[in-house]
C-alpha cells in the first residue's frame, strides 16, 4: 500500500470525482472543515502526508509557499474554470502541473447570466421585496415597470465559451441584438448570431443596453469597469458580471448606481469576496448572488469529475485534458 497515490482535496465537493479517484485505488483525503482553509490550515494539511496531487478550489491561494509545503504533489487540479488563484510561474518553477475545469460550466453560467439580466430588467428581486414587505395593494398600471429584452442591444465583453453561449441565448431566445469585444474576433459568433465585432471596449459600452462581462482576471482586465468606463455607458444601461469580481472597481460602481450614471447592475462575483463594498447591498437597483453561477447539481458534479480526470491522466503519465501549465 506504500505505493498508493495520495490526493488531498481542500474542501468537500460533489462525490462524483472523489468516487472515481477512490475506485482507481487512490487514497483521498478531504478537508473536514466546512469552509475555506486558512493559510496556516492549508499548509499544515499539505505537510501531513506526502501527497501526490492536490484538488484545490478557487478560494485557495496557491503559490510558492504552498508548493514547498507539498513538494511531492506535482499536480494541482483547480476546481474552477478560472485559475487566477494560482501563481502559474511559481508552479512552473516547482515543476507542478496545473489544470482547470473548463467547458462543463458554460451552460449553467450562461443561464445564470440571463437569470440576473431578467431579474434586473423585469425588477424581479425588487418586486419580491415589495410584496413581502406588505406594500402591494393591488394591480396598478405604473407599478414597478421594467423593460422588455426583445430588441435591446447586448454588449458582450469576452466572447469565449460562456460569452458565446450568452450571445446565442440573447439572439435566438430573446431577439436581442448582439455586439461584442474580444482580443480576437469570433467569426462563428458573427455568422450565427449576426453579432457585430467592436474594435474597442468603449464602443460596446457606449451602444449596449446591457453589458455582460465574460473576461478572465488578468492585469489588463482588473478594474476594466471603472469610474471612467462607467460614464461611457448609457444612463439606461445595465451591467452584469459573472466573470471575476475584480474586473469591476466596486467603489466606482456603487457611486455610479447611486448617482444614476447607469440604471442597474447584477453581480455574482465580488472584488473582495466575500466582503461587499459598502453601499452595494443597500441599493435597490442591484441584484446579488453569492458566486453561484455554476451552482447546479449537474455542473458541480461534472466539475468534480473533470478535476478527477485531470489527476488520473497525470498519474497515468498522460497529458491531462485541461492542463494550463
Amino acid at each position: 500500500m506504500s505505493g498508493m497515490k495520495k490526493v488531498f482535496v481542500t474542501r468537500n465537493i460533489p462525490d462524483r470525482g472523489l468516487t472515481v479517484l477512490r475506485e482507481k485505488g487512490y487514497e483521498v483525503d478531504v478537508s473536514t472543515k466546512d469552509g475555506v482553509l486558512t493559510r496556516p490550515e492549508l499548509l499544515s494539511a499539505l505537510r501531513a502526508k506526502p501527497y501526490d496531487a492536490v484538488l484545490c478550489l478557487l478560494t485557495d491561494h496557491i503559490d510558492r509557499e504552498v508548493f514547498e509545503a507539498a513538494p511531492t504533489a506535482k499536480i494541482f487540479a483547480n476546481y474552477a474554470v478560472g485559475f487566477d488563484n494560482i501563481n502559474v510561474e511559481d508552479a512552473k518553477a516547482h515543476g507542478v502541473t496545473i489544470t482547470n475545469t473548463p467547458g462543463v460550466l458554460t451552460d449553467s453560467v450562461a443561464e445564470h447570466t440571463f437569470a440576473l439580466m431578467m431579474a434586473l430588467m423585469h425588477r424581479i428581486v425588487e418586486s419580491d421585496q415589495y410584496i413581502r414587505s406588505g406594500k402591494y395593494e393591488g394591480w396598478a398600471p405604473m407599478l414597478l415597470l421594467g423593460l422588455d429584452m426583445k430588441g435591446k442591444i447586448l454588449g458582450i465583453l469576452g466572447a469565449g465559451r460562456i460569452g458565446h453561449t450568452v450571445a446565442h441565448h440573447a439572439c435566438h431566445g430573446f431577439g436581442m441584438r448582439v455586439l461584442y469585444y474580444d482580443v480576437k474576433r469570433n467569426e462563428e459568433l458573427e455568422r450565427d448570431m449576426d453579432a457585430r465585432f467592436c474594435s474597442t471596449i468603449e464602443e460596446v459600452l457606449k451602444e449596449a443596453d446591457v453589458v455582460s462581462l465574460h473576461v478572465p482576471l488578468l492585469p489588463s482586465t482588473k478594474h476594466l469597469i471603472n469610474a471612467e468606463t462607467l460614464r461611457l455607458m448609457k444612463p439606461t444601461a445595465y451591467l452584469v458580471n459573472t466573470s471575476r469580481g475584480a474586473v469591476i472597481d466596486e467603489e466606482a460602481l456603487v457611486q455610479a448606481l447611486q448617482k444614476g450614471i447607469i440604471k442597474g447592475a447584477a453581480l455574482d462575483v465580488f472584488e473582495n469576496e466575500p466582503r461587499l463594498t459598502p453601499g452595494l447591498a443597500e441599493l435597490l437597483n442591484v441584484v446579488l448572488t453569492p458566486h453561484t453561477a455554476s451552482a447546479t447539481e449537474e455542473t458541480r458534479a461534472a466539475m468534480s469529475a473533470l478535476a478527477a480526470e485531470n489527476i488520473i491522466a497525470f498519474f497515468e503519465e498522460k497529458t491531462p485534458p485541461n492542463a494550463i501549465a
